[in-house]
């Protein structure tokens, strides 16, 4: 289309979208806010500013320039929100390290990305050791230890991240470039095959920052981060960016509580002592914290709690809410920065009694600013907003992946059509709210009918006898399919087979499901596989089921 596009006058400055810029506005609004890590140090953003500037000189020192990769192996911590800023800075990309990954798919992660230079804290020199010889890009390390006698290592290191910053000037001229430059990269686990690399763009994260600044902070419906909040990630900072909200918790200046590593009890001492008021996890992990020991007598009231990465179920959603959380839900993937959706809730039902509430809040809510979404049958035609009508999640936003790192192929896929395929099936209702009915892998297909492993975890749940629910499909002769549900008991609690199928039955009376959605095996286990990120691993449950 032919539109009018007028010349900019002499000398007008074209303005790049790049992530410096995210650090104007926090130290000009609260200076003396806090960085705090754990129990191990606290400074306020003129000296997060500072630390940045001195990590920049300390990368430049250390050979990294544009187009380099930067690797991280650490736990939540103020060091890992200074390499946020310093490494995308000085034109190099960061590369997240999922240290929950195998040794195996480490090695293959990091040589797939380049890795250039290594952070690596000292509870992972041992794992790091193993990339010797094996990673032939990576040309130095740089150890970061909470100690003040860093840990031996036959690693080759630089020194450590501490003395090294002591040393560096706190003076650096972060330049202008191209606003499209790869900033971050990471990678995202499936079923089959190695990880695929993901990466985003200067541009992308501060359009992802400014828009989740607005859906967060904005609206009456959804008042989870504003400038007198005390945000504490429970998201491991290694997964898509912590879910962006470091950069924006950064941008708007508060008070930001970096916890190490996840220990429920000292996720709920943190969110006394430092008087936390918003955090995100997976669902799995708000589970742990609300059966912890010392959230049995903390007082959670007021503590608003962001979750995605999976379907949270009504059960966990209405225990929160008589704990006096205030519970919202969100939706995204890796690829997608990650947010796409989030819970709205409008002034009628925020009326309403809180547990009233939860049905609406535990749904995956309505689309941000910005992200075109559809819902689509398998020929790629949309389907029907009625809140009936199912098909396939597809999207488009200024801050989704452009494909997958070296696998072209795998990336048209991703794309095909043009529009952002998420695998995951949902249904869209009448006033724009989009429920995930399940990953296309996922749904149970039993007698030539489709049952959603969610719904199933979602009644299931509800019983007070159950602490957590996995449901999947698995082969059945005669039905193709049939659901299997693994359960760990709520504390105390006596379960079996017919405890559940009793329970179940209830909806089965109401017309809610089928009696043949029934699982005709469960199986009462102490802890159910998790991925690497805190997500049920159903892959893993299918492998384990007994013939």
């Amino acid at each position: 289309m032919k539109t009018k596009i007028l010349p900019p006058a002499e000398g007008a400055h074209s303005y790049p979208l790049l992530i410096k810029s995210l650090l104007l506005s926090g130290k000009r609004y609260e200076p003396d806010n806090e960085i705090v890590y754990s129990d191990v140090i606290r400074y306020d953003y003129r000296t997060l500013y500072q630390r940045i500037c001195k990590l920049a000189n300390l990368l430049t020192e250390s050979g990294i320039g544009p187009g380099d990769t930067v690797a991280v192996m650490d736990w939540d911590s103020h060091r890992y929100l200074e390499a946020y800023f310093a490494v995308p800075m000085i034109g190099a990309v960061i590369h997240h390290v999922n240290i929950r990954l195998s040794p195996e798919q480490i090695v293959y992660t990091m040589d797939h990305a380049e890795d250039n230079l290594v952070l690596v804290h000292d509870d992972f020199l041992v794992l790091a050791e193993q990339l010797q010889g094996k990673v032939p890009s990576i040309r130095g390390y740089i150890q970061l230890s909470d100690d003040t006698q860093p840990a031996s290592t036959a690693l080759p290191v630089l020194g450590e991240y501490e003395a090294l910053l002591a040393a560096a000037s706190d003076q650096y001229d972060f330049p202008d470039f191209d606003e499209n430059s790869v900033a971050t990269t990471f990678y995202t686990t499936g079923t089959t095959g190695n990880p695929k690399g993901v990466y985003f763009s200067h541009r992308q994260l501060v359009l992802h920052t400014l828009n989740m600044a607005a859906t967060l902070g904005c609206y009456k419906g959804q008042p989870l981060l504003r400038s007198d909040d005390v945000y504490m990630p429970m998201t491991p900072m290694f997964h898509v960016h912590a879910w962006g909200v470091p950069y924006v918790a950064t941008m708007m200046g508060i008070k930001q509580v970096y916890p190490g590593r996840y220990e429920p009890n000292k996720l709920v001492q943190l969110f006394e002592k430092e008087k936390v008021t918003f955090s995100h996890g997976v669902p799995t992990v708000l589970q742990m914290i609300l059966g912890c020991e010392a959230a049995k007598t903390a007082d959670l009231s007021g503590w608003k709690m962001l979750t995605g990465g999976s379907a949270p179920t009504l059960g966990m959603a209405n225990h929160m809410a008589e704990r006096g959380i205030l519970f919202y839900t969100a939706y995204g993937m890796s690829e997608t920065c990650p947010l796409l959706t989030a819970t709205y809730m409008h002034d009628d039902e925020l009326a309403q009694p809180m547990l009233d509430q939860m049905p609406r809040r535990i749904k995956t809510g309505v689309p941000v600013g910005l992200v075109d979404l559809k819902i689509v049958d398998p020929a790629g035609n949309e389907v029907s907003q009625d809140g009936e009508a199912m098909g396939e999640v597809v999207v488009r936003a200024p801050w989704l992946t452009q494909g997958y790192y070296k696998e072209p192929e795998k990336g048209a896929e991703l794309w095909q059509g043009g529009w952002l395929h998420t695998g995951d099936v949902a249904s869209i209702s009448p006033d724009g709210t989009l429920v995930i009915k399940d990953r296309i892998k996922d749904v149970i297909k039993t007698g030539g009918e489709w049952i959603s492993s969610l719904a199933l975890e979602n009644y299931i749940s509800q019983s007070e006898v159950v602490s957590q629910v996995a449901v999947v499909g698995v082969p059945d002769e005669q039905w193709g399919e049939r659901p299997f549900a693994m359960i760990v008991p709520a504390e105390g609690a006596q379960v079996d087979e017919v405890v559940i199928k009793q329970h179940l039955q209830q909806y089965v009376d109401s017309g809610e499901i089928a009696k043949w959605a029934i699982p005709e095996r469960i199986s009462i286990v102490a802890d159910i596989p998790k991925t690497s990120v805190g997500k049920i691993n159903k892959k893993l449950i299918r492998e384990q089921v007994p013939n």
